[in-house]
Parts: structure tokens; C-alpha cells; sequence
């Protein structure tokens, strides 16, 4: 059986196999298509949840200015989880930071929508763009206006 039919048939198996052959220097019997393809899949992977995360994050900071009557600490707990999972992505791959400007321009639109489907507010109630600074979104202490919650 190939290395490239063990990918296929049984994919721990492939990379306990792969992970032995560069372990020990045999360059030459990996697979390095399936490799390469792996590699470049969970760099995806990490920008899809950098992308995600920043999505519910921006969409309860909108809700959180823009519903202050609802406000809460399930809210805050999720906003504050959000936040620690960035962290901790951009801990692992620091490169990402640079995409987090285009990112907040793809999600924006996508936080909005959920903001208004969670809230039955209209959408012409949120700003065209994001009304954060990146600096805002990210910093821990940072509510936007219409706060009255207190812990």
C-alpha cells in the first residue's frame, strides 16, 4: 500500500506513518502533496476561526450598544470568551493579526445581520461600517457606548 493510499483509507495512520518518515529524515518516502495540502488546510482552518470569532464578537458588541436594555452578563461572558479565543489565535499565528483589518471589513456586514436577526432591530439601526476601532474590539476593558451594566 502507498503512503498516498494510506491518506485515503486510514488518515492517523498516514500521519503517524508521515510524522516517523520526516522524524527519522527520510525526505524522500513522504508524502508531500498530501503534506503541503494538510499544511495549507489548517492555515485556512485558523483564518476561517480568526474570521468567526471577531463575527460574534463584533455582533454583541452591536447589540450590547444598541439593545443597553437587554444587557447582561451572558452577553458579557460571551464577548469576554470571544476575546480570549482571538487572543489566543493570534498567540499561536501572530501573522494573522495583519488580516484582521480586511477580516473586520468581511464580517461586518455578517455581524450585522446577526445583530439584527438576534435583536428584531432594523438594520438601518447599525452603522454602514464598523463603528470600532480594531484596538477597541480586541482591548478587554472596552464596552461600547450605551453601557450601563455594572459587575
Amino acid at each position: 500500500m502507498s503512503i498516498a493510499a494510506d491518506y485515503d483509507l486510514d488518515f492517523h495512520e498516514w500521519i503517524t506513518l508521515n510524522v516517523e518518515l520526516l522524524r527519522h529524515g527520510r525526505l524522500s518516502e513522504i508524502d508531500a502533496e498530501h503534506i503541503s495540502e494538510e499544511l495549507e488546510s489548517i492555515g485556512k482552518r485558523d483564518l476561517r476561526q480568526l474570521r468567526s470569532r471577531l463575527q460574534v464578537l463584533v455582533m454583541h458588541l452591536l447589540k450590547w450598544q444598541y439593545q443597553p436594555e437587554r444587557q447582561g452578563t451572558s452577553w458579557l461572558k460571551t464577548i469576554d470568551h470571544q476575546r480570549d479565543e482571538i487572543e489566543a489565535i493570534l498567540l499561536d499565528s501572530p501573522s494573522l493579526r495583519g488580516t484582521m483589518p480586511a477580516a473586520l471589513q468581511l464580517i461586518y456586514p455578517k455581524a450585522v445581520r446577526s445583530a439584527c436577526h438576534e435583536t428584531e432591530l432594523p438594520v438601518a439601526t447599525f452603522p454602514e461600517s464598523c463603528p470600532y476601532l480594531l484596538d477597541e474590539i480586541l482591548d478587554a476593558a472596552f464596552l461600547p457606548s450605551g453601557s450601563s451594566f455594572q459587575c
